[in-house]
Parts: C-alpha cells; sequence; structure tokens
C-alpha cells in the first residue's frame, strides 16, 4: 500500500525485502549481490522522498546490507540500524536460561560481530544477575542444573535459523519481534542498550564495516556504543568477524 513519497515524513522506514538464501549451494556472496541491488534502489527511493528519519535494515546479509544503505542513503551514521545479532542473541539467552533453569530476564548475555558464522559469544561478559555464568552455576553447587555448554550453545545459535526454515521455510515472528522492539525504543525515546549492527568507527580498532557490538539506541537512532573489555581473544574474533565482511564488501558493486 503505498508509495515511496510517504516516505517522506516518516520516523523510521524498515527495510525488510530481499530474496532467501537458495538451500544447496548459493554463498554468501551470491546472496549478497542480488540483494544488493535490490536494498539499493529501495534506498534510493526512500531518499528521493525526501527522508531524513532512521532506517532499520533486517535484510540478509544484514551487516552488509546495513553497509550498503548507510554508503548510498548518505545519512549519518546513527541513523542507519542493522537487526543484528538482536535474535541471536535472545536465542542464547534462552539456552543458557534452559541449562541454569532460570528465567532469561536475568541472563545478560549477547553474540558479538555479524549475523552470520563468524559470529561469537564473549562469554567474559556473561552473567546471570551480575554474577559471572560459571561461577554463579558453582556458586548454587549444581542442585540439578545443568552446567552451560559453550560449544554446544554457540552451535545451536548458529543452527537455529536453519532449522526454523527447513520446518516452515522462512523466519518471521522472531525477526519480526525483534525489528518491532527496535522501533518501540526509538519511538520512546529511552535510551535502550541493545547488540544491533551499524557502522564501527575505531571501536576496538575496527572502522568502516557494520557488525554488532553493544550499542545504545534511543529516540534519534543510535546514541552511542560501548567499547565492553574483551578478552584478547575475544578481540581477535570480533576483528576475524569484520574482515570476514570486507572480504565480501569488497566484491560488491553499489
Amino acid at each position: 500500500a503505498g508509495d515511496y513519497d510517504e516516505c517522506k515524513d516518516a520516523e523510521i522506514v524498515v527495510i525488510t525485502a530481499g530474496v532467501a538464501q537458495k538451500q544447496g549451494g548459493q554463498t554468501r556472496l551470491e546472496l549478497a549481490e542480488v540483494n544488493t541491488k535490490i536494498v539499493k534502489d529501495i534506498t534510493k527511493n526512500i531518499m528521493a522522498s525526501g527522508f531524513n528519519g532512521v532506517i532499520i535494515v533486517a535484510s540478509n546479509p544484514v551487516d552488509l546490507m546495513a553497509y550498503v544503505v548507510y554508503k548510498v542513503s548518505g545519512l549519518p551514521k546513527n541513523k542507519v540500524i542493522g537487526s543484528g545479532t538482536v535474535l541471536d542473541t535472545a536465542r542464547l539467552r534462552y539456552m543458557i536460561a534452559d541449562y541454569l533453569k532460570v528465567s532469561s530476564k536475568n541472563v545478560h548475555a549477547y553474540i558479538m560481530g555479524e549475523h552470520g558464522d563468524s559470529s561469537f559469544v564473549p562469554w567474559s561478559l556473561v552473567n546471570v544477575a551480575s554474577v559471572p555464568v560459571d561461577s554463579y552455576y558453582d556458586s548454587l553447587n549444581g542442585k540439578g542444573k545443568a552446567k552451560p555448554d559453550h560449544a554446544e550453545i554457540e552451535d545451536f545459535v548458529r543452527k537455529s535459523g536453519g532449522i526454523i526454515i527447513s520446518a516452515k521455510k522462512c523466519t518471521n515472528y522472531g525477526i519480526g519481534a525483534t525489528t518491532a522492539r527496535l522501533c518501540e525504543i526509538i519511538k520512546n525515546s529511552n535510551d535502550s542498550v541493545t547488540i544491533a549492527s551499524s557502522m564501527l568507527t575505531g571501536e576496538y580498532g575496527i572502522s568502516d564495516v557494520c557488525l554488532s557490538i553493544l550499542t545504545v539506541v534511543g529516540g534519534h537512532g543510535i546514541t552511542g556504543r560501548l567499547v565492553a573489555p574483551l578478552t584478547d581473544n575475544e578481540i581477535a574474533q570480533l576483528k576475524h568477524s569484520a574482515d570476514c565482511l570486507k572480504d565480501v564488501i569488497k566484491q560488491l558493486e553499489f
């Protein structure tokens, strides 16, 4: 319904368009090339309307598409937000909570990096009600709970999207709720710390790429980024994730 002209006075535009990755052989680069053309065209039309709000990108590969939107739109970097690893993070918290038989609301944990194979869990930041996750388990002497298996949890997070797609051919409710939450934060103008994807400008020594780190989102889009203390190995993993994305960006035309 409607047309691009109606974007002019919008506070938020959400881009969800794009083809789904074909099963059995299509590479991420091939998907990125197809969706870059689609997202580029949409972005040009949005901006031609006079739009000056916040663009939220949910199209995959989301970090690459957020990068394309930022470059094509000319908007300030704080006004382009990718859904990033917000959904991955929700799945991570669910799994940790399931191991410990505690509410996921008490679990603080994040997936950092790209929304893809090079994402990782900075376990040094994971805590339950401010207590480091392994210490939380040890302090309760187990008591029938299972100690979180880091490798198994990360494997679940990476594979769960594919499992859902194989079962019902798409993922819609999770990313729908994620995107709605980002819109809610912006509309309510209350700063909230999330893990959305955005353009980095030197954080952890990384620049000119969109990926997920701790990000403060408020009424005008991104209001700040938190450079949480990571271990040397975790910083190396984050830089590897950035390099994986940059390798694809070099091959895109937009």
